[in-house]
């Protein structure tokens, strides 16, 4: 019995604009994929829910071909940082996985908070408002 995936995304890596690579990545509903190879594959994968951060660059030469690179960091042990490496319209890229990394952790029911410095969370509000 074999199970299908149904991909929101696919794509590979490009080179000079171009899909010349045997490095595949592909977005589903709850994860993200990295397969690498011809003879010897690899293949990877991150959990959307434990995604921490994404952003983009794009270089001189990428902006050129229309390509760019989408880091995705998370807390996978194994895979702390996923690199979609030359990757056509990255922007649209980014902003498909941010939305299905939302998804899946209001299904999950799950939510990180933000990791508070502040030294002074014990200080009463309103002897902030005296001090301004």
């Amino acid at each position: 019995m074999a199970i299908t995936i149904e991909y929101l995304w696919k794509d590979r890596k490009r080179y000079f604009g171009l899909p010349l690579s045997f490095t595949r990545y592909s977005l589903s509903e709850d994860r993200l994929f990295l397969s690498q190879g011809l003879l010897n594959i690899k293949e990877d994968e991150v959990l959307l829910y434990r995604v921490r951060d994404i952003d983009t660059s794009r270089s001189l030469g990428q902006r050129i071909f229309g390509v760019g690179t989408v880091n995705v960091l998370s807390t996978d042990k194994t895979m702390p940082t996923l690199v979609l490496k030359n990757v056509k319209d990255p922007l649209f890229v980014k902003e498909l996985i941010h939305q299905q990394v939302e998804q899946t952790k209001l299904k999950r029911r799950v939510r990180l908070g933000e990791v508070m410095t502040d030294t002074n969370i014990d200080d009463d509000p309103q002897d902030m408002d005296d001090e301004m």
